[in-house]
């Protein structure tokens, strides 16, 4: 089915360039600059990729095609909400600082993305 191609190469595009944008993070944080507009809008990428990973997920549940280990569906939903969450924590500030915070959690998305990747089956 085109919609289970398209989440599985979503995923990979999701690992690839969250790994990307948290080498970024960190070299912003070594060279203690600012948060940049662009930088912003890469962070905002991400976060947009992650919803539509997820809203494709849910046709693919409707259509029927359940994950093979239910934890699958806690990764989707941690994706979505973690990013948000640290904007939230650090009040959206754009110091160097908050480099470091979103180098972190990038990493562990990362983490999160193949993990989901494992736990879906097939």
């Amino acid at each position: 089915m085109i919609i289970t191609r398209l989440h599985d190469g979503l995923a990979n595009t999701i690992l690839i360039y969250t790994l990307i944008v948290a080498v970024w993070s960190f070299w912003i944080y070594i060279r203690r600059r600012d948060l940049t507009p662009q930088y912003w809008g890469a962070l905002a990428i991400v976060a947009l990729i992650f919803v539509l990973q997820a809203a494709l997920g849910v046709v693919m549940l409707f259509q029927g095609r359940i994950a093979v280990r239910a934890v699958h569906y806690l990764y989707g939903a941690l994706g979505v909400i973690t990013l948000p969450a640290v904007f939230a924590f650090t009040r959206g500030r754009s110091t160097y600082r908050e480099a470091l915070f979103y180098g972190l959690t990038l990493l562990f998305l990362s983490g999160v993305v193949l993990r989901a990747t494992i736990t879906a089956g097939g």
